[in-house]
């Protein structure tokens, strides 16, 4: 039987849980296995799994993703962005992934901006476009087209960001953060949303395939 990891991420394959996983590899690719590594475990939210007791006394709330951090005495994290703020305060140290709050108070204040548009914006209102076009058994044309107009305004935020740079936060052109890992992986749901292309937004476009060509990001949404 092989050694427990680290880090054990219960997750599922879902924007959120996806935004943590990008981390995890993105980290381990970044630092080695001696600095990071994680064990998986995938929670099927057909069947209900996030509810059961045991996963309730992980989160109250009853939602992916959850980390159980086995080298910090099983300390427990929960929420998608507080997670991510949680991997780069301890397992981000040379900040390849992040700015210095000190040396570069500006690019992590900006990259903080960048995380709670997604926890705050494009999340939830893609979250909902995605209910009630998919997964709904009442058809409501008006949330329909409510959710999938207001996912498309805020793409058209990230167009409006990307003018002149290639990643959200950063110096110059920006570096890749997690700003841009808190965002990107709803992006990549855009098609099962309804949204068929991202012809509409070139530079979000460009931004998502420049993600892409990072092997550690793919190997997360291969999942």
């Amino acid at each position: 039987m092989s050694a427990q990891k680290p880090i054990l991420l219960y997750t599922w394959r879902t924007p959120n849980g996806r935004r943590v996983h990008v981390f995890l590899e993105e980290l381990k690719a970044a630092y080695g296995t001696g600095v990071i590594d994680f064990d998986i475990e995938l929670i099927d939210l057909d069947k209900n799994i996030q509810k059961q007791d045991w996963f309730i006394k992980l989160n109250p709330n009853g939602r992916i993703p959850v980390i159980v951090d086995r080298k910090r005495d099983n300390f427990v994290v929960f929420e998608t962005a507080a997670i991510l703020l949680y991997l780069q305060q301890f397992y981000d140290k040379d900040n390849k992934f992040s700015f210095d709050k000190d040396t570069e108070p500006n690019d992590y204040n900006e990259a903080l901006q960048w995380m709670f548009f997604a926890h705050g914006g494009v999340a939830p209102m893609q979250f909902e476009a995605t209910y009630f076009n998919k997964f709904t058994s009442e058809v409501v044309p008006y949330a329909q087209k409510r959710y999938i107009g207001e996912t498309e305004r805020l793409y058209g935020v990230l167009e409006i960001r990307l003018a002149s740079r290639d990643w959200l936060a950063g110096p110059g052109r920006g570096k890749y953060s997690i700003a841009d890992i808190s965002v990107l992986p709803w992006v990549k749901f855009h098609d099962f949303t309804g949204i068929a292309s991202l012809d509409k937004w070139p530079r979000v476009k460009a931004w998502a395939a420049r993600a892409d060509e990072k092997a550690a990001f793919q190997a997360a949404l291969a999942l």
